[in-house]
């Protein structure tokens, strides 16, 4: 995947979502969840204080405002010495799509039919960044690898997006997509496990439930700095987690319980965490 550069629109790569909670990754939480509903500018001074909070040194925070502002996704005027920033229709339009992926994620109890796509890519064996960008954005998709040559999902609706990543890369003629149910060889849970490393992403969810199960706000401030650490962590496993179906899970799968907590947390805290925010926005 590509690093983060304006080219006609901005994005957030796999990587800055996957990766630590760095000063600009906190700085998007803050914006999607509190200045996105609100719809309201807010003041340099604002989101350093919050970011002090989530233990970002002014330096950082003030360079994170900047590269956010460089990549288009906030805009800042001056009123006299100060600045206010507001988000930019493209920042606008990629916290709401981030917004719907982390809380549709989250609900998400989709049925199964039992189909699967299964899209077989035709790729020079030599040609090693190729096929690791392919492996990148199939798996941003959703998509596993079976081998290298051969990709699976039981989201048959994730077509067009794995067509639209074969036109990217040039990889359309030569590579075929099919819509199947499993025959009566080999077992699905096993396919599964091949083409996902379930066990990797099991332990994160269980790393998620450790760490909301230390979280215990008393304060106001304190249920604002917990909120945005649950969505700063939440916001990772739309990325990690393809979402499969109950069917092809392990047994009491760590994931449910983590979606469930979740939203428990988020709705108990969000009240508080905007009163926080609302006292934060007088004070300037």
């Amino acid at each position: 995947m590509r690093d983060v550069e304006v080219m006609e629109e901005p994005f957030v790569t796999r990587r800055q979502e996957l990766g630590a909670a760095s000063a600009r990754s906190l700085l998007l939480t803050v914006l999607g969840e509190f200045v996105l509903p609100g719809g309201r500018p807010v003041w340099t001074a604002t989101l350093i204080d919050l970011l002090a909070e989530l233990d970002v040194a002014e330096k950082a925070a003030r360079q994170a405002i900047m590269r956010t502002a460089d990549s288009g996704w906030i805009a800042g005027s001056r009123v006299g010495r100060e600045t206010c920033w507001s988000l930019t229709e493209a920042g606008t339009r990629l916290l709401k799509e981030g917004t719907d992926r982390i809380y549709g994620f989250a609900a998400d109890e989709r049925t199964w039919d039992g189909r699967w796509l299964v899209l077989t890519v035709g790729i020079p064996e030599n040609a090693r960044p190729l096929r690791q960008r392919l492996r990148t954005q199939l798996g941003w998709a959703g998509l596993g690898s079976v081998n290298g040559t051969t990709w699976v999902t039981p989201r048959v609706d994730r077509e067009r997006e794995a067509r639209r990543v074969l036109e990217e890369l040039g990889l359309v003629e030569g590579s075929w997509s099919f819509v199947a149910a499993a025959g009566v060889i080999g077992d699905e849970r096993s396919l599964t496990r091949s083409a996902w490393d379930l066990d990797a992403i099991e332990a994160r969810y269980e790393d998620f439930l450790e760490l909301a199960a230390r979280r215990r706000p008393r304060t106001d401030l304190q249920a604002l700095v917990a909120q945005v650490r649950l969505v700063q962590e939440w916001r990772r496993f739309p990325l990690l987690d393809p979402r499969l179906p109950r069917e092809l899970l392990p047994p009491r799968w760590s994931g449910n319980r983590a979606a469930e907590v979740f939203r428990e947390r988020h709705a108990a805290w969000a009240p508080r965490a905007q009163a926080a925010w609302a006292e934060l926005i007088r004070d300037r």
